[in-house]
């Protein structure tokens, strides 16, 4: 549905930090996007030659940031979001750069009002489910 480019084009990310390469699908509450930037030997936050799974949540977010992107209103002027928590994470891996599938991560917006919003994701490599967690975004205006 979007590629890298139009990502990098909604979110803050800029370089080899914009992590996502498609969005797959979206709705008023959901967005799944795809992955393979893990694979990367000069992944930006690769340290030692390895990709920790906590960076999970950086994906995470980004994926929150593009959803929120793509469901602002057209007429609103763009807000800046910032993780401000995390919280029920779980991880089921401790590496991502050994993963061979590509990434695939769902976010769900359980919570919305004008100082934020709270998403619920889940990471997928293929079709074992690699970590979870909660966002916590709060909206710069």
């Amino acid at each position: 549905m979007l590629n890298r480019a139009a990502i990098a084009a909604l979110i803050p990310h800029a370089g080899r930090m914009c992590l996502l390469d498609e969005v797959l699908s979206y709705t008023p509450v959901e967005a799944i996007c795809a992955s393979h930037s893990h694979l990367l030997a000069d992944h930006p936050l690769r340290r030692d030659g390895q990709l920790s799974a906590l960076h999970l949540i950086e994906y995470a977010a980004q994926a929150a940031a593009v959803h929120g992107a793509l469901t602002a209103s057209a007429d609103a002027p763009r807000e800046a979001g910032l993780l401000a928590a995390v919280r029920g994470v779980e991880l089921a891996v401790s590496r991502l750069d050994d993963l061979p599938d590509s990434l695939h991560l769902c976010v769900r917006r359980v919570a919305a009002n004008p100082q934020g919003r709270i998403y619920r994701f889940e990471a997928r490599a293929g079709e074992r489910l690699i970590g979870s967690g909660s966002l916590v975004i709060i909206v710069e205006r």
